[in-house]
């Protein structure tokens, strides 16, 4: 039985039941008021006889039967209209499900596009088909994203591939020692150019993946490791303790200090603080940036340079990869342009109930 169906029944049967039990009320009064004040009703005419003389006529009327005849006939007819209305009404109820499912059935990676967009009052299949509408906004976003980084990843892989073929075929084209040497330079570079994109791609897809096991990090003293590792760069940090990853907590503080001294002028300064309440803070001296691109750094693959060969050094994944891995641990992740040049990236630590969300089980630890 479908939905409609039971809905029909239930509506029918409760339409029925409500017409038949005022019926009955009726029948059970008008027969309960014919035995109570006599069975029959008597009305009298007065008629002439013959020699002047007048004679009182009775005429009686049983009224049972016909009440009774009269309210079988309402309740069928009742019943019949009870059954056509629930049913009516059922499909008019129904009427919205029915235009999510079949746009449900039509969508696919071509038409995702597509909208229930339902009009009416503000009720339950209001809400469902609004929360449907923007499930397909975040999947629409979701493919689109998955494209360009398909895209972009291909391009990428595909440039020291084809440095390498390059070397490879003209190297040995000429096998002189001197262009063996150079050739051999440059092979090792787009090997290492393709390792780090493949790194990157992985670290990538195990921060968006989340987190199997997390345990208190000091983060501070995370931070405090890789700042050593870069000369020139101020910390000022307290103790500050996070549930999460060790591994990718210290490539988030890595990418991000690596990100500030890569993209800084000479002689400019990368200052980092970590605190409990303002979480982690990194803030160059780096060229200006407009605040209109600053959320495309947190893209895959996306540079300020006019080209992706102008940036070969990096593989465009650094601050996505912040990103993912900020997510991953419930942080948030801002970037503001600095007045004079330079950008300042924000990691806000997660509080107790983010926490319990990534693992239930360590709620409440530090």
């Amino acid at each position: 039985m479908t939905l409609r169906v039971r809905l029909a029944a239930l509506y029918g049967v409760l339409f029925a039941a409500t017409s038949l039990a005022v019926l009955s009320a009726v029948s059970v009064y008008i027969q309960y008021g014919v035995v109570l004040y006599g069975s029959r009703t008597e009305s009298g005419v007065v008629r002439s006889e013959p020699g002047g003389g007048q004679v009182a006529v009775r005429h009686v009327t049983d009224t049972g039967p016909s009440v009774s005849i009269g309210t079988l006939v309402v309740g069928v007819v009742l019943i019949g209209v009870s059954i056509w209305a629930g049913w009516w009404l059922a499909g008019r109820t129904l009427r919205p499900l029915g235009r999510i499912t079949a746009t449900a059935r039509r969508l696919s990676l071509t038409n995702l596009h597509e909208r229930i967009a339902l009009k009416g009052p503000k009720d339950e299949l209001k809400e469902l088909a609004d929360t449907f509408d923007a499930m397909l906004d975040r999947l629409e976003r979701a493919v689109a994203a998955q494209s360009r980084f398909v895209a972009n990843a291909s391009h990428e892989l595909r440039t020291p591939l084809a440095i390498q073929r390059a070397a490879i075929e003209i190297g040995l084209a000429d096998p002189a020692p001197d262009r063996i040497e150079r050739f051999r330079a440059e092979l090792l570079e787009a090997n290492r150019r393709t390792e780090r994109l493949i790194d990157g791609l992985l670290v990538l897809a195990r921060g968006d993946h989340g987190l199997d096991e997390v345990e208190a990090v000091r983060f501070d003293q995370v931070v405090g490791d890789v700042v050593a590792g870069f000369p020139g760069v101020t910390l000022r940090s307290r103790p500050t303790t996070v549930m999460g990853d060790a591994v990718l907590l210290t490539q988030l503080v890595t990418n991000l200090v690596d990100n500030g001294v890569r993209h800084n002028v000479p002689g400019g300064s990368v200052d980092v603080r970590v605190t409990p309440e303002g979480g982690l803070v990194v803030s160059n001296t780096g060229p200006r940036i407009p605040a209109e691109h600053v959320p495309d750094l947190f893209e895959p693959f996306r540079r300020l340079a006019p080209d992706r060969t102008a940036s070969a050094g990096g593989s465009g994944l650094g601050l996505s990869i912040v990103a993912s891995i900020a997510r991953a641990h419930a942080m948030t992740v801002t970037a503001v342009p600095n007045p004079g040049g330079g950008l300042t990236v924000r990691c806000g630590l997660a509080r107790d109930h983010e926490i319990a969300t990534l693992h239930p089980e360590r709620a409440g630890a530090p």
